[in-house]
């Protein structure tokens, strides 16, 4: 039937969305990563480790944007 399929594919896109949820969980706990070593172009760990994060965010934001649209 072409509701029971549809219905499936709602509760499945649901899921794309849980992609979300690992950039939050990576930075959550700042006494993960709250250290200065290793350093990489002079920035200390702590600063690298977040904006590696903002790059991770994006392109997990425009792959779940790509797929749900």
């Amino acid at each position: 039937m072409p509701g029971d399929s549809s219905e499936s594919g709602k509760r499945h896109c649901g899921a794309w969305y849980l992609l979300l949820l690992v950039p939050f969980i990576g930075v959550l706990f700042p006494g993960w990563y709250n250290s200065v070593a290793p350093t990489w172009g002079g920035m200390p760990y702590f600063y690298w480790y977040q904006l590696l994060w903002v790059v991770i965010a994006s392109v997990l934001t425009g792959i779940v944007y790509l797929v749900m649209r």
